[in-house]
Order: C-alpha cells, then structure tokens, then sequence
C-alpha cells in the first residue's frame, strides 16, 4: 500500500439538463471548466477506519470506507480532500469530490476502478455529474449512468454570477419534475442538436442551446438573474447563457478565440459586476468570476487558458 492521489475537474453547470420521453429520462450535458478537486488518501494498516479532512467531506468518507471495505484485508487511513469548487452552485463539487476520492483510495490499494464500477459505487451515494468522464458528456444523474460521450469544444470563457446561498443537490433531485410530454420532446430535439453542435464545433449552436435549457429549467428551479444576464450575453455579444440547473450559478459564455474576446469579457465582467452590485444593494455582492472550459483530445483548436479579463 501506498499513498494514492486522485483529482476530477469540475462543470459549470450545464449545457442542457431536463428529462427525455423515456425511462430514466433525467439526463445532463456537462460542461468541464479549469477548477478541481483532489483527494489524497494515506491509509494505515494499523488503522481500523478512515478519517476524513476537513470533517465535513461525509460524502467522500463513505465512498472511501465502501472502497476499503473491498480491499484484500481491513485497512484505515486518512483521506484528505481539497477543492476550487464552491460547494451548492451548480459547479459539480460533490460529484468532483467522489471522483477524485475513488482515484486516490482505488491507487493507495491498487484497486481496479473502470468507469462503470465508479459509477455503481457512485449511485450508492448520491446522484452525480459526468466528471468521471472526459470531455463533453450526456450523464444520466441520477442513475450514474453515461449515456453518451459526445466530445470537445474550442476553449470558451465563462463571465460568472452567483446568486448566493447553496442548493442541495441530493434534495433538488427529489422535487417533482414540471415537464410536460411536449417539453421531453423538445429535450430530445435539443440533445440531438447539440450533439451535432459538438460535432461540428459550433459554439454560436451551442450558446444557443445553453440558452435554451436554461430559460427552460425556470420552471423547475427559476433564477432571478436569468434575465438581466440574457441582456448582458445580447449587449456583449456573447454565445449565450449557462447556469448550474441544481445550483446558484449563471454564465456568460465567450468564445476565446474570437478577435473582439478581450472587449466582449470586460464588458461582460463589468455589466455582471453592476449587476450584483444591484441585486445585493452594494453589500456582500457575490462578485465576478471567470472560469474557463476544458479541451480534451479531438477538440478542433488546442484547448489555452482564456485570456485574463483586464481589471
């Protein structure tokens, strides 16, 4: 045995989340961003459990005393858990969590860990985001099942607002989903497009279609911001609009690339700042933040760090 180490990206939100017209119908379309989680798990023969820092990572501590469970013979240790995710806003910081704790118990054990064994240990805790997967993925959360890899994108940008508090994840995938047979459809016809979006590197389809979902998940669970951030994406000149569909946060998506990039994100980043600067009366604004997306391999223009956003 040996100390192990495992680490999973994050998504800002989603591209698109809602319900399909078939069973198990709850599905999601991750969007990776450049933010982290890391485990590291020293176990100790002479252990008799786990401990976990800090304390309030529990959900990791049960899938580390799950995977331990499954060594040759007992084993304790302390799993140390650390994150540049915000916990409650949507960004995947849990599902990252687990991911990164099954990658650094399974290594201290030499545990064999494909996908599909993560995912059912996964199930076992709580409903989780894609990030065990690279690249852009259709997840079904609440199953823990993948449904379908559909690639990379060139790099983006993401000009991101909180709206304070945090959203649990385990609780809003208990409510009652609102969508009608007409809107499972249309679910149906949105994955199919952005699966072709992702395909053909169309990034403008694909703000389109983040839009979309996110205007359609206001019946489910409606933020407030959505709208002014609509404008700031028109007035800017944006892709569109992502927000975490469970969470708190909400996005401008900027294509990197693109010539007027620095323009747009400074725009963008002082039109978000004056917006939360309003919503919270001046006082404990949420801020500003800029996050940028993953490339994987496949993915048409090498994935670089966006541009900073000039002060």
């Amino acid at each position: 045995m040996r100390t192990g180490t495992g680490t999973a990206h994050g998504t800002f939100g989603e591209l698109l989340q809602g319900q399909l017209p078939e069973e198990d119908g709850d599905f999601l379309v991750t969007l990776p961003v450049a933010r982290w989680s890391r485990a590291v798990f020293r176990p100790d023969p002479a252990a008799t459990d786990v401990v976990v820092r800090p304390d309030g990572k529990r959900k990791a501590l049960r899938l580390a005393r799950l995977l331990v469970g499954q060594a040759p013979r007992p084993v304790g240790g302390v799993l140390t858990v650390s994150s540049l995710l915000p916990e409650g806003k949507g960004l995947a910081s849990s599902s990252a969590d687990l991911v990164a704790t099954a990658r650094a118990v399974g290594q201290a054990l030499g545990l064999a860990l494909p996908a599909g064994r993560i995912e059912r240990l996964l199930a076992r805790i709580e409903p989780t985001d894609g990030v065990l997967h690279p690249g852009i993925v259709a997840f079904h959360h609440r199953s823990v099942r993948l449904r379908a890899v559909l690639g990379s994108l060139p790099p983006m940008a993401v000009v991101a607002v909180d709206e304070g508090g945090a959203v649990d994840t385990v609780a809003f995938n208990r409510l009652p989903k609102p969508f009608t047979a007409a809107d499972r459809h249309e679910y149906a016809r949105l994955l199919d497009r952005l699966t072709l979006a992702v395909r053909a590197q169309d990034l403008a389809a694909v703000g389109r279609i983040a839009t979309r979902s996110a205007l359609m998940n206001q019946a489910l669970r409606p933020k407030r911001l959505l709208d002014p951030l609509c404008e700031i994406c028109r007035e800017v000149g944006g892709l569109g609009v992502a927000v975490g569909h469970s969470g708190t946060a909400l996005g401008v998506l900027l294509d990197t690339a693109d010539p007027a990039y620095t323009h747009r994100a400074t725009a963008a980043a002082q039109a978000c700042g004056e917006l939360t600067d309003r919503v919270h009366g001046g006082e404990g604004s949420q801020g500003v933040t800029v996050y940028r997306t993953l490339g994987f391999s496949g993915t048409a223009r090498p994935a670089a760090p966006a541009p900073p956003v000039p002060a």
